[in-house]
């Protein structure tokens, strides 16, 4: 599935990947994530994406972008909108999507592999064009969730599809004390 001498390049959809690993029961350690990565190839960058509450005086996923910030990932965030939805709950938005697509498909040209982490079937068609551009294009989520939290057409497109729950051995650690929601919802 991988080879040693190709670029590779990991694009993080931070949102879908929390939720994706909290169905299944576990967290990330984006260090181990990282080390496995660059065990399978040699790889350039980890873009990490994430919508951040601005006003808030203490935003739960801060820790994290800090830290990956400052452990070789480039953090790509932007502020998240907040709402009250037609029942009067607070609801905040928070899609990352077209900053993960146009950075994809800007380093294309120098990838071989892209490994994409989310099963948003939105980005089936950024994996179409970066396939046409010659690239590999590998996608992490899980079907061993219910529901699944990979879209079908993206996994069909996908070269590669990886089980986010087989990789729970290699960058998986036991799940935090449970607490309100760490990322902005998509919708």
């Amino acid at each position: 599935m991988f080879y040693k001498d190709e670029r590779l390049a990991l694009f993080i959809d931070g949102s879908n990947l929390y939720a994706a690993a909290k169905a299944l029961g576990f967290d990330i350690d984006y260090k181990l994530l990282r080390q496995e990565f660059e065990r399978r190839g040699k790889l350039l960058r980890a873009f990490y994406y994430t919508a951040l509450l601005e006003n808030e005086e203490y935003s739960p996923i801060r820790p994290l972008v800090d830290w990956l910030n400052y452990n070789g990932y480039a953090m790509v965030t932007k502020p998240a909108k907040e709402y009250t939805d037609s029942m009067g709950r607070r609801k905040v938005k928070g899609n990352m999507d077209i900053e993960l697509a146009v950075d994809a498909m800007e380093l294309a040209p120098r990838l071989d592999h892209i490994v994409l982490f989310s099963g948003d079937g939105d980005f089936r068609p950024l994996v179409e064009s970066l396939q046409r551009q010659g690239c590999r294009v590998s996608v992490v989520s899980t079907i061993r969730s219910q529901p699944p939290m990979i879209a079908d057409e993206l996994r069909r497109q996908a070269d590669n599809f990886i089980e986010l729950d087989a990789l729970r051995d290699v960058i998986g650690r036991p799940p935090r004390e449970p607490r309100e929601e760490d990322y902005p919802s998509e919708t």
